[in-house]
């Protein structure tokens, strides 16, 4: 059995036992993560495609450690401006190993998700105020920054007062798709957005590497 699903932003190919690379996820080392984003399920002469993901298919893996990944040189230059700027990237990385594709498993803990979502409609969170555009933070794109409202955390002063496990673990609750994001630097890019200082963000926005802090 094999099942294509999008894990991180990409889609992959895998079966049970395939040790995979993946952009970083959030999730602590030798620890276990499960991606229901599964477009696409292979047994046999059987396969089952979903509109566009396959309800309650389900694909496990286990953390195996985080690592960066090759060197990759971006020359920039402008002709006739003596522009010529050279930086080196290495992406940040997960390797994952699958652990196995069901095509069942994730229908049980649908109810438990729509418990939460009417619990969510029933007590909406009260703010004060105008929400800030958390989208200035380095890696919060429209769906983290939705997620992170959704959760009352509508303002930079009170992700800054929050931490990066409680970012991740709201991200993930949210959507397995936010799960890969890194909010290392969350709260401290918060603070400084918060606190006005918008050229001391900038400076840090450029030192980051995959969400981390040079």
């Amino acid at each position: 059995m094999y099942a294509i699903v999008e894990i991180a932003g990409h889609q992959f190919k895998v079966e049970k036992d395939q040790k995979v690379f993946v952009n970083r996820l959030a999730t602590e080392e030798g620890k276990k993560v499960d991606f229901d984003n599964v477009l696409l399920i292979g047994d046999g002469d059987n396969i089952t495609l979903g509109a566009p993901a396959i309800d309650g298919a389900q694909v496990s893996a286990k953390v195996l450690k985080h690592l960066k990944g090759d060197k990759v040189i971006v020359f920039k230059k402008k002709r006739r401006k003596g522009y010529r700027v050279k930086n080196g990237h290495r992406q940040s990385l997960s390797e994952i190993v699958i652990e196995g594709i069901t095509t069942s498993g994730a229908k049980k803990a649908a109810p438990k998700k729509e418990a939460k979502k009417e619990e969510a409609k029933a007590a909406p969170k009260k703010t004060t105020g105008k929400a800030d555009d958390l989208k200035k933070i380095e890696g919060a794109g429209p769906k983290a920054a939705e997620a992170l409202v959704n959760a009352g955390l509508d303002t930079f002063a009170k992700v800054a007062e929050s931490d990066a496990a409680k970012l991740s673990e709201i991200l993930s609750e949210a959507s397995s798709r936010l799960s890969h994001i890194v909010t290392e630097t969350w709260p401290k890019q918060a603070k400084l957005a918060a606190d006005g200082k918008w050229d001391e963000l900038k400076e840090l926005q450029d030192r980051l590497d995959g969400g981390i802090e040079k």
